[in-house]
């Protein structure tokens, strides 16, 4: 999910809850717009959902599909709109 300030908490709320439900779902990820930042919950072995935090320089890792990306290519081309 890319967070907006209009969704987030709604995101982050009521329509995790609704995907913590499918038992096939391994990871959850939502995607900062205001800033870099991507956050993944992670469901472990005992079916608890972990969080992984990633921040500018690191690399995002999607095990469930074997995929890896920097946090610099995944924002690359993006602006962002810093209000004063």
């Amino acid at each position: 999910e890319v967070l907006s300030p209009s969704t987030e908490a709604y995101d982050r709320g009521s329509k995790f809850a609704k995907y913590c439900k499918l038992k096939t779902l391994q990871e959850y990820v939502l995607i900062q717009s205001e800033t870099i930042g991507v956050e993944c919950f992670r469901r472990n072995q005992q079916g608890f959902w972990v969080l992984y935090p990633y921040e500018k320089g690191d690399t995002l890792t999607l095990e469930s599909v074997n995929f890896y990306v920097s946090l610099e290519a995944l924002y690359r081309g993006v602006r962002f709109d810093y209000k004063s």
